[in-house]
């Protein structure tokens, strides 16, 4: 986990995990654009890896008005959320949108922001629950 990160560990499987990301997130007024699975990907091209999907959420009000203040801002979107194995336990992380506004300064993302960040962490907690970890 580093400072731009929001990360949980679970006892869920990653396809467990996964799918209670996917049914929480419309819960919360997101969509799933895509759910990436990169371990099936790397499988097929002949890596080895460990259970490692990418679960891609939005929401068009926030994706507008995000883009609206610098076009720039879609290089984060839409949000991922990653989901993998690492040491014998399910990790879930997703990037900490309140850094979003320190690479757009003047552009005034701080609410859009914070508000992304608290539903993202909304998702992943409701998704989470009743789960050790």
């Amino acid at each position: 986990m580093t400072d731009w990160t929001i990360a949980r560990e679970t006892q869920l499987s990653v396809s467990e995990a996964t799918a209670r990301i996917e049914a929480k997130t419309a819960d919360k007024g997101f969509r799933v654009l895509h759910t990436h699975n990169v371990s099936q990907t790397l499988r097929e091209k002949g890596f080895p890896s460990p259970e490692y999907r990418i679960v891609e959420v939005c929401n068009a009000k926030y994706a507008s008005e995000a883009i609206a203040a610098d076009p720039q801002v879609g290089l984060w979107m839409p949000c991922p959320i990653a989901v993998y194995e690492h040491k014998g336990a399910t990790h879930v992380v997703t990037a900490r949108t309140t850094m979003i506004p320190a690479f757009f300064p003047g552009a005034g993302l701080e609410g859009f922001a914070a508000d992304v960040e608290r539903i993202l962490v909304e998702i992943i907690e409701a998704a989470l629950s009743g789960s050790a970890g």
